[in-house]
């Protein structure tokens, strides 16, 4: 126990050090939106006027993203005259982090006090009604990566033992994201997301399961970083973009390329979809 302590203590510490130079980076204190973008949407906010980028590999601490499709770097600026940090890039379970180094963006965050996320990911889709190319707002989640970023000693100052999931995901501003797609003229779909471990992909029996118990798109990112931003009792509101669709009965071989192809082409809109949201807020 005392052992797992000082691995946390040293957790925080590195926290605070990331944030000292990403504040001094910045020249401000910090900002109250953040946004996590998933595979090929990097390029997402072309209506971000960016006031500094800072690579990955020079914030101290922080994991290096080895996928394609992650630009791996912080930008902050404005949108909308909102200041607003955007993390090009995130972290997977599957890349051998453990589930509080996926999180570590999000503590950052935490630091520099975010107090609204906003996560995107691709996702297969698992509903019938949706195309490839579909933005699904995101209701709930099921979280069958059997890790979670709060186990061990919690840290108080952080957030409380044992969070409240019951609503993940604020109303708030998913009315906040229907009223910016009805304007922009954006179909959203509602749905919810299941976060599986990876990097295997699903197979036929388990796309059937995952239909069964409810989720309507899958991936293998989001849930970690949304437990933890619970915990820092930020404002959440999150987006899969539908890549491919996952179809048991008719299976297709789900590339990367595909993957972030379509990601890359849909961006845009996606982009839109979250200037809008910033704008409501």
């Amino acid at each position: 126990m005392q052992a797992d302590q000082q691995n946390k203590d040293f957790y925080w510490q590195q926290v605070r050090e990331a944030a000292a130079y990403v504040k001094d980076g910045i020249g401000v204190d910090g900002a109250g939106i953040g946004i996590t973008t998933g595979t090929g949407l990097s390029e997402t906010m072309v209506d971000m006027k960016p006031e500094a980028q800072i690579p990955y590999d020079r914030i101290p601490h922080f994991p290096a993203s080895t996928v394609r499709g992650h630009a791996g770097r912080l930008i902050f600026g404005k949108i909308h005259g909102r200041r607003v940090f955007v993390l090009q890039g995130r972290f997977h379970l599957y890349e051998g982090y453990s589930a509080p180094r996926v999180c570590f963006p999000v503590r950052l965050m935490q630091a520099l006090g975010v107090e609204i996320l906003i996560v995107t990911n691709a996702a297969g889709g698992l509903c019938t009604d949706f195309s490839a190319g579909d933005i699904m707002a995101i209701s709930d989640h099921i979280n069958l990566t059997g890790e979670n970023p709060l186990l061990g000693p919690n840290n108080e100052d952080w957030g409380i033992r044992f969070p409240d999931m019951s609503a993940v995901y604020d109303t708030g501003l998913m009315n906040s994201a229907m009223q910016a797609a009805q304007k922009s003229g954006i179909h959203l779909h509602k749905g919810v997301y299941a976060g599986l471990k990876g990097p295997s992909l699903e197979t036929p029996a388990e796309l059937r399961f995952l239909r069964q118990i409810g989720a309507d798109a899958v991936g293998l990112s989001t849930v970690m970083e949304v437990i933890a931003a619970v915990h820092a009792r930020m404002r959440i509101c999150g987006f899969s973009l539908i890549t491919n669709i996952a179809d048991p009965d008719c299976p297709e071989a789900a590339t990367l390329e595909a993957i972030i192809q379509t990601a890359q082409k849909s961006a845009p809109v996606l982009g839109e979809l979250l200037s809008g949201i910033v704008r409501e807020v």
